[in-house]
């Protein structure tokens, strides 16, 4: 069950001194030389994203229309058909956005060295992500060979993890070109056959809050950068200044999970490995949930953590010149600004670059998919800060990226 640890706010969060950046002269500085992204299929609007995804019990849910509203997609893209058709994997995806990132970076895969991939769930249970995506990338790009792999599992965050690991590849010299992905494959998630027959769904055939408004949340897609130990000769490119990763998971208990029941979720020994898939699935522990009431709060530890850096001058506000904030949906957005405006934390929402309302959220791609469209808007130039923030409601966790553009 949910402790009172997890209800009682910020009180017992004991925040980590952070780290200076390390400056030893064997060290080198890092930048984004390319960044890509995939979207699968055509957009799918507001209107017909239910005959997407499918109705459960034949029925349209009681909270869908509620959970749009709330997140401010307009329009998003699935990797399966309405009829469940697989167009994509999540490893081909996440290959497709490499290339186009390699591309954007006038380099190939045979320059690749380090490849780091994140992700909330793989294709496969076993073995680890990156290695799908380095073979999916054999499939799609001739002269794929030998490379080092790194795959990072959490939710959304895990995509500035898989960025902190090949930052510092080629900071300390081990890789000469790194790419990092994020890719997500969410709409499989959220076929009725998940849900039928399982204790989410009461005797009228209505799926529980928990695991419904998931439906209506997330995109499927890919994004990827290149990293170099020096910038591109041509465009623009963006130095790495520093990369701080928060994890808040001695404090709360999971806040978005998959693998356990709403109420033993934090009890790792209830998990669905120890009871088998079948009565996990009978259980309602197979699917995606979110325990909305928590999510309020760790909102509010999200942004202690945003105010800690500020009072440490890791951040300095005023020095930012553009914020890319990853965020679920327009509410929370909202509920963060609401937050901010009356401290000295808050950016104004000018400098605030977001593409939610044409993409969804994407998870762990959605970072990437937004750096993306935005260096290719035009609105970066040379000498600029730009801010990145990734917060986590698996189990709370936030991470920041300063970058500067060169």
């Amino acid at each position: 069950m949910t402790d009172e640890r997890s209800r009682s706010g910020l009180a017992s969060v004991v925040f980590p001194v952070p780290t200076e950046p390390m400056t030893s002269a064997l060290l080198r500085d890092v930048y984004i030389t390319g960044c890509g992204a995939f979207l699968p299929g055509e957009p799918v609007g507001v209107g017909t994203m239910e005959d997407h995804i499918g109705r459960i019990g034949g029925r349209s849910s009681a909270v869908g229309r509620r959970a749009l509203r709330w997140n401010g997609v307009e329009t998003r893209h699935y990797a399966m058909a309405p009829d469940g058709t697989v167009l994509h994997s999540n490893a081909s995806m996440a290959a497709q956005a490499v290339r186009a990132a390699l591309d954007d970076a006038g380099l190939s895969v045979g320059d690749l060295n380090h490849l780091a991939t994140a992700t909330t769930q793989g294709d496969y249970l076993v073995p680890g992500h990156a290695s799908a995506v380095h073979a999916e990338l054999g499939a799609l790009c001739p002269g794929m060979g030998p490379i080092e792999i790194a795959s990072y599992q959490s939710v959304c965050a895990s995509a500035l993890m898989a960025m902190k690991g090949a930052w510092l590849q080629v900071r300390a010299g081990e890789a000469n070109v790194a790419v990092t992905t994020g890719s997500e494959f969410s709409s499989r998630w959220f076929r009725p056959e998940f849900y039928e027959g399982t204790a989410l769904v009461d005797a009228k055939g209505r799926a529980r809050m928990e695991a419904d408004f998931l439906r209506f949340t997330l995109s499927d897609g890919a994004g990827a950068v290149v990293l170099e130990p020096r910038p591109r000769p041509d465009g623009l490119s963006l130095k790495v200044d520093w990369i701080d990763l928060t994890s808040l998971a001695h404090a709360f208990d999971p806040c978005m999970w998959a693998g356990s029941t709403f109420a033993d979720r934090a009890d790792m020994k209830s998990a669905w490995s120890h009871v088998g898939p079948t009565a996990s699935h009978a259980s309602g522990a197979i699917a995606l949930l979110q325990d909305f009431d928590l999510l309020k709060i760790v909102i509010r530890a999200w942004i202690g953590v945003w105010m800690k850096k500020v009072d440490d001058g890791r951040i300095v506000p005023d020095a930012v010149d553009h914020l890319l904030c990853h965020y679920s949906a327009k509410s929370l957005r909202e509920e963060i600004v609401s937050i901010l405006r009356s401290t000295k934390a808050m950016i104004p929402e000018d400098k605030w670059f977001s593409n939610l309302a044409t993409v969804g959220n994407v998870g762990s791609a959605s970072i990437w998919v937004m750096l993306d469209e935005f260096m290719k808007s035009g609105r970066a130039k040379r000498g600029e800060k730009v801010l990145l923030i990734v917060p986590e409601s698996g189990r709370a966790m936030v991470g920041f990226m300063m970058l500067e553009v060169v």
